[in-house]
């Protein structure tokens, strides 16, 4: 903690016995020199982000606001916050871009502004790229932290100028009307200039912007707590790739700080990262790539235990939530974090259209993104057309994921990666093709509704860090060797197959994986015997729909191949829809309440599957908040489900920041 802020902080509560807290306006018709009343605004939040003390309150009324907002302070605790809201029933903006004017005919159909060097004073996108560890294809070309965007839409950075011209498609997710809008730039020593082809329309008569700032909402300093920011719309960010080995930054995010609050905000076209719930640059700057001695797991390693030398715990960082947001159009992730986010819960977010451009690829991309997520909720959240969904990745301990609704996601909607668990993933709906990429050990799975392919990918070099309970200490590493995952209650309706080995239409994945019965541990002298191991796991009580195959060694399930549940998701005006069908065989399966008692603990961890709090985990509400059958709950994420066809409302987006 930096001696400013430790002053602050002292000084804060010392006249927090004297002070009211007060309430700052801020009107595009205000004058920063104002007080800050409601009847005497400031012009910017900047202002009242200077001067705001904790228990202090910014309301911003109608308009577009284009700044970087850099808190100064943050609140003392979750009852003196500082809190950022756009008026009730004003639309807000707050963008890191500008308006770009003066555009002139270049050729044809293609237009170009140069720009003095001076207009972006230290930072100027269009010679930055996009850059850091993790990032594994550029596809043979530099990709700029710049954006140009005409009445809202973005166009896609071509790497020459002749190519503007040219209507063929960019890559694999661009079809050739998209890739009519296309833009270019060169930087000298004193201007910058953008050529760009608008579709036949006249950028001096539409509203054309380019990314001119890194970020919108996010503290230049670490530490600043208990933060509020609701009812914001905010947009263009030219924030930097953003991996677990460096500075993590995003359109909005808390920078290494507690107790944040983002809620009610829609947060769109972000060049990486929407929401950063990450760590800051001390623990680890890109070395991978930068100095190019260790691999980037060892790397990786190194930050975690870095961190950890640095305060990084539950008392010092995270317990964040991040709810009601409407979160689209981020070429990375929707949300990532690697470390920042434990003990947060991350809910009733709407997160569509990440990383669908493809321009560059790296292994930190989807709707969310976390690595040690410890102890932290994931749930109620709509994910769908998304590169992937949901990717869990490293130290996902007392990690809960669920009721979340997946769909569309063009890879897969949870990917499972190197976690030794306990985790718990119930009453989730995941209707893409691939439902699951299980690269991981000591995961619940239960009650959820399976419709896609389950891929299992090996990773017994891959060693990472488990915790004591509830903690950030870290209590070992190991790699992963396969197996311990329990699966009690699913419904599983794969309609595809595949000749690839490692992908599989059901629990079939598991087949000659051992049961805690069976004679699995003698022998084991060394460490690579040890290594090899599979260990048991624990499938029971599934049914199984369309091409979906049970582990062959499950005991109590149903298999019905000739029935089709013809699942599917509807949107009606602002309501979404599961569409669902089931036979008999949802009535008749044998199954039982899923308790921490049936649970037991994960093996390498030896943690049980219980609440973060520490108290018993009981399934016994479904999706819909309904009581389940104590003696015999129904397989599923629903209980209430009739014999035939059931229409479901699963979501409303009245409930989020469109």
């Amino acid at each position: 903690m930096n001696l400013k802020l430790s002053v602050f902080l002292i000084f804060s509560v010392f006249m927090s016995h004297f002070l009211v807290s007060q309430e700052f306006h801020v009107s595009k018709r205000g004058n920063d020199n104002n007080s800050g009343t409601k009847k005497s605004p400031f012009k910017t939040i900047s202002k009242a982000a200077k001067i705001a003390l904790p228990g202090s309150s910014i309301t911003v009324h109608e308009g577009t606001y284009r700044e970087w907002i850099n808190p100064a302070f943050g609140g003392l605790n979750d009852n003196d916050r500082i809190i950022y809201q756009a008026a009730q029933g004003e639309e807000v903006w707050i963008k890191g871009s500008e308006i770009i004017t003066g555009w002139k005919l270049h050729k044809g159909s293609i237009w170009k502004v140069q720009i003095n060097n001076s207009f972006f004073n230290d930072f100027n996108p269009y010679e930055e790229i996009v850059k850091g560890d993790w990032l594994m294809n550029t596809f043979g070309r530099e990709h700029h932290l710049g954006e140009v965007y005409i009445n809202g839409e973005a166009l896609y950075e071509i790497d020459e100028l002749n190519k503007v011209f040219h209507e063929t498609a960019l890559n694999r997710a661009a079809d050739s009307e998209a890739s009519k809008y296309k833009w270019f730039c060169e930087v000298d020593d004193k201007t910058t200039t953008i050529y760009a082809n608008f579709k036949g329309l006249n950028p001096n008569e539409e509203i054309v912007e380019i990314n001119v700032r890194p970020t919108v909402f996010f503290p230049k300093q670490t530490g600043i707590n208990y933060i509020t920011v609701r009812g914001f719309k905010m947009a263009h960010a030219a924030t930097q790739w953003a991996p677990p080995t460096a500075h993590q930054e995003g359109l909005i995010g808390p920078n290494w700080s507690k107790g944040w609050i983002i809620e009610n905000n829609l947060i769109s076209d972000s060049k990486c990262t929407g929401i950063s719930l990450g760590k800051e640059s001390s623990t680890g700057q890109n070395e991978w790539t930068n100095l190019k001695v260790k691999h980037g797991t060892q790397r990786q390693r190194e930050v975690v235990f870095d961190a950890l030398s640095k305060g990084w715990s539950k008392e010092s960082i995270g317990s964040h939530i991040v709810r009601n947001n409407t979160i689209k159009n981020c070429e990375q992730a929707g949300i990532c974090g690697h470390l920042g986010a434990i003990f947060s819960e991350i809910y009733n977010n709407h997160i569509y259209n990440i990383h669908t451009k493809q321009q560059f690829f790296g292994y930190e991309t989807g709707g969310i993104k976390l690595h040690a997520a410890i102890d932290t909720s994931i749930h109620r959240n709509l994910i769908h057309n998304n590169y992937r969904g949901l990717w869990l990745d490293w130290q996902s301990q007392g990690t809960r994921v669920s009721k979340n609704i997946f769909y569309n996601n063009f890879n897969e909607d949870f990917f499972n990666e190197v976690n030794h668990g306990p985790m718990v993933v119930d009453n989730n709906i995941m209707l893409s093709e691939n439902s699951i990429i299980n690269v991981s050990q000591g995961t619940a799975y239960l009650h959820n509704l399976i419709g896609g392919n389950i891929l299992m990918r090996l990773a017994p070099s891959r060693f990472t860090p488990y915790h004591f309970p509830h903690s950030t200490a870290v209590a070992g590493l190991m790699g992963i060797n396969h197996g311990d995952d329990h699966f009690y209650n699913n419904i599983f309706s794969c309609n595809t197959s595949s000749k690839n080995n490692q992908l599989f239409t059901g629990l079939n994945a598991f087949n000659g994986f051992p049961l805690s019965s069976d004679s699995w541990y003698q022998d084991m002298k060394r460490p690579n015997d040890f290594a090899a191991l599979k260990l048991p796991v624990f499938i029971e009580s599934n049914l199984y729909y369309n091409k979906a195959l049970p582990f062959n060694r499950e005991q109590i399930n149903i298999v019905n191949s000739n029935f089709d549940p013809s699942a599917s998701i509807q949107h009606i005006g602002e309501k979404v829809f599961l569409k669902i069908n089931v036979d008999k065989s949802y009535k008749r399966l044998e199954t039982r309440l899923i308790t921490t008692s049936i649970l037991g603990s994960s093996f390498q961890t030896e943690t049980p599957f219980e609440n973060s709090d520490g108290s018993e985990l009981v399934l016994n509400s479904d999706f819909s908040n309904n009581q389940r059958d104590l003696k015999s709950p129904k397989p599923g994420p629903f209980e209430l489900l009739r014999i035939g066809e059931n229409k479901i409302e699963i979501f409303n987006l009245n409930g989020v920041k469109n």
